[in-house]
C-alpha cells in the first residue's frame, strides 16, 4: 500500500499516481452527472434544478472536507518521505480523531440549518420542496461522505492512489443502478437521486474498511496515535485550514453565481446547473494534477529531493493546460449537442450553450493555478493559495458575474466569462509569487520544513 514517490522518472511517477486519482475523481463526479442525466430523463426542469442545486451544495461540502484533509495527505507524505513511519502513524490516528469530531458537528449543523441554506441560495419556488428533501437525505449521509474522502486522503498520503479508485468504482456502479430504481422505477425524483448517492457512498466506506483490515497498511497505527497530538494535529490544521477556507470560498462564489442565475428563473437555473456539472467534470484533470503534485512533491520534500518537486510541477501544468485547451475547443463547436444529452428543453440548451462556451475557457487558465496550489501546499505554504483565490473571487468572479447578469439580461455568455477572468488573476499571482520567492520554496535544508 505504501509507495515511494521519490525515485524513478518524474513524468512516469506523475502519470502513474495521477491516473488512478483522475479515474477516482471521474467516477465520483459521475455520481452527480448520472443523477442529473437520469433525473432529466424522467422529470422536468423543477427536478433537474433541485438536483443540480442540491448536488452543488454537497459538492461544496465535499471540497471543503477534501481541502481540510489535504493537510493530512501532505503531513503523512512528508513523514513517509522522511522514512519516519512512527510520525506517519500518529498523523493517521490524529486524522481519524479530528474528522470524526468534525463529521458529527457538521452533520448536526447542516440538518438544523437546511431551511436557512435553501433560503440563502434562492432556490426557485418550483424546485424548493425537492431540493429540501434532497439536502436532508444527503446531510444525513455526511459522516459516510467524510469517512470515504478521509480514508482516500490517507491512502494517497501513503503514495497509494489505486485503492481509492477501487472503492469509488464499486460505489459508482451501485449509484447508477439505484438511480434507475429510485428515480425511474419508483418515481422518487430528487429524493431518489440523494438516496442513491448516500447508499453508494456508505458502501464505498465499508469496502475501504474491509480493504484496510485485509491489506498491509505499511505502518503501525497504535491506540495512543488517536489521542490529539499538538505537533501532528497542528501540522494537519496549519496546511488544511487555509485550503478548506480557500475551496469553501470558491464554492461560495459558485453558489452566489447560482443565486444570480436562480433569480433569473428556473430555466436559467437549470442551464447554469447543468453547465456547472460539466465544468466540474472538465476540471477533473487540473484537480488530479493539484492533488498528485501535492502528494508527490510532499514526499520529495520529506526526502530532500526538491528539484523533483519542481519538475513535477512543470509536467503537471503542461498536462492540465493542454487538456483545458482541448475541452475549450470542443465546447466551442459542440456545446448544444453536449447539453442535449441532459435535457430536451430547447431553452435550457440555448442558454446553457451561451454559458458553457464562455465558462469552458476557465479550464485553460485554472490548470495553471491549480498546479501551483498543489506545489505550494506540499511545502506548507497553503496560505498562498488561499490569498490568490480570495483575490480572484472578490475582485473578479463574483462582481463580474453580477455585473454581467445586470447589464446583459438576455444572455448568459458574459456571465460565463467571470470565472476565467478570475482564474487568470490567480494564475498571474501564482507565477509571480513562484518567481519572486523561488528560493523560499526550494530550501537548502530539511530542517526548514519541519
Amino acid at each position: 500500500m505504501q509507495k515511494d514517490l521519490t525515485k524513478g522518472s518524474v513524468f512516469r511517477v506523475l502519470i502513474q499516481f495521477s491516473l488512478p486519482y483522475l479515474l477516482s475523481c471521474f467516477l465520483q463526479t459521475f455520481y452527480g452527472l448520472a443523477d442529473l442525466f437520469i433525473t432529466g430523463q424522467f422529470n422536468g426542469a423543477d427536478a433537474i434544478s433541485a438536483v443540480s442545486i442540491g448536488s452543488q451544495v454537497m459538492h461544496m461540502l465535499t471540497v471543503i472536507i477534501v481541502g481540510l484533509a489535504m493537510g493530512s495527505t501532505v503531513t503523512i507524505s512528508h513523514h513517509v518521505g522522511e522514512k519516519d513511519l512512527k510520525k506517519a502513524g500518529r498523523a493517521v490516528g490524529n486524522t481519524v480523531t479530528l474528522f470524526l469530531i468534525f463529521a458529527v458537528l457538521l452533520t448536526a449543523g447542516l440538518l438544523l440549518g437546511v431551511n436557512g441554506i435553501l433560503k440563502w441560495i434562492s432556490v426557485p419556488t418550483e424546485a424548493y420542496s425537492q431540493a429540501k428533501i434532497y439536502l436532508i437525505i444527503c446531510f444525513a449521509g455526511v459522516p459516510f461522505i467524510t469517512a470515504y474522502n478521509i480514508i482516500s486522503c490517507i491512502f494517497r498520503g501513503m503514495g497509494d492512489s489505486k485503492s481509492p479508485l477501487y472503492f469509488v468504482a464499486a460505489a459508482c456502479v451501485l449509484n447508477v443502478a439505484l438511480d434507475f430504481i429510485f428515480i425511474g422505477g419508483l418515481s422518487m425524483g430528487a429524493a431518489g437521486a440523494a438516496l442513491g448517492t448516500v447508499i453508494s457512498q456508505t458502501a464505498s466506506v465499508v469496502i475501504a474498511l474491509v480493504t484496510i483490515r485485509r491489506k498491509s497498511f505499511g505502518l503501525s497505527v497504535k491506540k495512543e496515535d488517536f489521542r490529539p497530538h499538538k505537533t501532528s494535529m497542528g501540522g494537519i490544521l496549519k496546511i488544511g485550514i487555509p485550503i478548506a477556507f480557500q475551496d469553501g470560498l470558491i464554492q461560495v462564489s459558485f453558489m452566489i453565481i447560482t443565486i444570480i442565475a436562480n433569480k433569473r428563473g428556473v430555466t436559467a437555473a437549470a442551464s447554469v446547473g447543468i453547465v456547472e456539472k460539466l465544468i466540474s467534470f472538465f476540471f477533473l484533470v487540473p484537480s488530479a494534477m493539484l492533488s498528485s503534485i501535492s502528494s508527490i512533491t510532499a514526499q520529495n520534500v520529506g526526502a530532500g529531493e526538491y528539484k523533483r518537486g519542481a519538475r513535477t510541477l512543470r509536467y503537471g501544468v503542461t498536462i492540465a493546460v493542454s487538456f483545458g485547451a482541448l475541452m475549450a475547443v470542443i465546447c466551442q463547436f459542440f456545446s448544444p449537442q453536449i447539453l442535449s444529452l441532459f435535457t430536451d428543453d430547447a431553452m435550457v440548451v440555448e442558454m446553457g450553450t451561451q454559458y458553457l462556451k464562455a465558462y469552458v475557457l476557465d479550464c485553460i487558465v485554472a490548470g495553471v493555478h491549480f498546479c501551483f496550489s498543489g506545489y505550494f501546499c506540499a511545502y506548507g505554504y497553503s496560505g498562498i493559495s488561499f490569498i490568490q483565490n480570495v483575490a480572484s473571487i472578490v475582485l473578479l468572479r463574483v462582481p463580474g458575474a453580477y455585473l454581467a447578469s445586470k447589464y446583459y439580461p438576455d444572455t448568459l455568455y458574459p456571465m460565463g466569462l467571470a470565472a476565467p477572468a478570475g482564474s487568470l488573476l490567480s494564475a498571474i499571482i501564482c507565477v509571480a509569487v513562484f518567481l519572486i520567492w523561488k528560493k523560499k520554496f526550494l530550501p537548502s535544508s530539511r530542517t526548514s520544513l519541519r
